[in-house]
């Protein structure tokens, strides 16, 4: 079986994944790397995504493809320039942004789109990935990554849920969960604001296994 690496900048981001492999690709042999002080950096020095920001993802997949992986999901959904320069650099095997196989995805719907986050960064840099003719709409679930952070998981999906209701009333017809540390509050959304919703570590798992298995 493949080697998939997995590289993380959340903590939060490493069950989803997981749970989502054994739940659709139990077999494949996994490996973690986790710098959570890569999204902290992001958030608190300004900088963007500079030089610096860089060279850390190169280091991080070079590190990866150095011990055999022959696939990288990055599970970081707010730094998909640095993502793309590794994609590049690895063009012989596949290289994921965490939200590229949900975009495409969604964008096959023809629906409008929703798209949440509950880390600002991210809505700066995920609705350019979006093919233009996708109709997208934004929201902030204010407050519930550091829900999540205190191990308020119900608080999490809550606000979550609020961020698509908002979207829904707005006049969206899907939902996409911008962050892999969302995926816990999907059947939540499904079941309370009715609209289909795509994960980012669903559509993930089944284009690698499309691509590798």
């Amino acid at each position: 079986m493949p080697r998939i690496a997995l590289i993380h900048a959340l903590a939060h981001s490493v069950a989803p994944i997981h749970q989502a492999f054994e739940r659709d690709w139990p077999d494949v042999v996994r490996m973690n790397l986790l710098d959570d002080s890569l999204s902290a950096d992001l958030a608190r020095t300004g900088h963007g995504l500079d030089e610096a920001m860089h060279r850390r993802f190169v280091t991080l997949a070079d590190y990866a493809v150095g011990t055999g992986a022959e696939g990288i999901l990055f599970t970081c959904s707010a730094f998909g320039p640095c993502i793309e320069a590794v994609a590049r650099r690895h063009a012989h095997i596949p290289v994921l942004k965490p939200n590229e196989a949900m975009i495409d995805e969604a964008a096959r719907t023809g629906l409008r789109v929703g798209l949440i986050a509950t880390f600002g960064p991210t809505l700066q840099s995920m609705p350019p990935e979006f093919p233009k003719a996708v109709r997208l709409d934004t929201e902030l679930a204010e407050g519930a990554l550091a829900a999540l952070d205190a191990g308020d998981t119900a608080a999490h999906d809550a606000r979550i849920v609020a961020a698509a209701l908002r979207l829904k009333d707005r006049g969206c017809e899907l939902v996409a969960l911008a962050q892999f540390s969302m995926a816990r509050a999907a059947p939540r959304v499904r079941e309370l604001v009715g609209l289909p919703v795509l994960t980012t570590v669903e559509s993930a798992v089944a284009v690698l296994r499309e691509r590798l298995g």
